[in-house]
């Protein structure tokens, strides 16, 4: 569990398929991981297999990299990084689950005197359960849509603090995020779909 608060922003120091899987190593400022410590990266809760020195690895295994834009990870690229939450941690975003629920597309970026506005594309199973000023999470960050300026797409107000210290900043018309959609909404609609799993 997560709360959509990114902690630090690592870099992608190679993705490697392996497997029918991606190996990705990732340089970062934690110095106390341990192997099988889970670490949200940009938004998908992945398994520390090794520890270094100034950094980690981890699997992506093939459902995971079919749902995200992993596969589109090169050498150098900054991620958003979040460690799992602790009982008693202050709960700055919302109730993350670090379930990628898929993968958005940014349609406009916008300046304005208080903030940047981004709109993302949502696809529609992450659509369905969005709405204003409900909750969202995108590359990991917990945000609040500021409006559905249209159908399917999503404006986020970004402030300065989470331009400055996530990836988010550096996102431009074009670019695929991860998106996890909020929880509670996603329970509701099971439950109002009637939908049902398990034996």
């Amino acid at each position: 569990m997560f709360t959509g608060i990114v902690t630090a922003i690592g870099r992608v120091a190679s993705a490697i398929p392996r497997a029918g899987e991606l190996a990705i190593d990732i340089d970062s400022s934690y110095s106390d991981l341990a192997p099988g410590e889970s670490v949200a990266v940009d938004g998908a809760c992945l398994t520390v297999e090794v520890v270094r020195e100034g950094g980690f690895r981890v699997s992506v295994v093939g459902t995971t990299v079919g749902r995200t834009h992993f596969d589109d990870l090169t050498e150098g690229t900054r991620v958003n990084l979040e460690r799992a939450l602790r009982v008693g941690d202050r709960l700055g975003g919302h109730l993350v689950q670090g379930h990628v629920d898929g993968v958005g597309t940014v349609e406009r970026v916008t300046a304005t005197a208080a903030a940047t506005l981004l709109d993302v594309r949502m696809p529609d199973e992450v659509a369905i359960v969005t709405i204003p000023l409900g909750s969202i999470t995108v590359d990991g960050v917990s945000l609040t849509v500021n409006a559905i300026p249209e159908r399917g797409v999503a404006q986020l107000s970004l402030v300065p603090f989470t331009l400055q210290h996530t990836t988010l900043g550096e996102r431009r018309a074009g670019d695929r995020v991860h998106l996890e959609a909020d929880a509670i909404g996603k329970y509701v609609r099971h439950l109002l779909t009637g939908q049902t799993g398990g034996a």
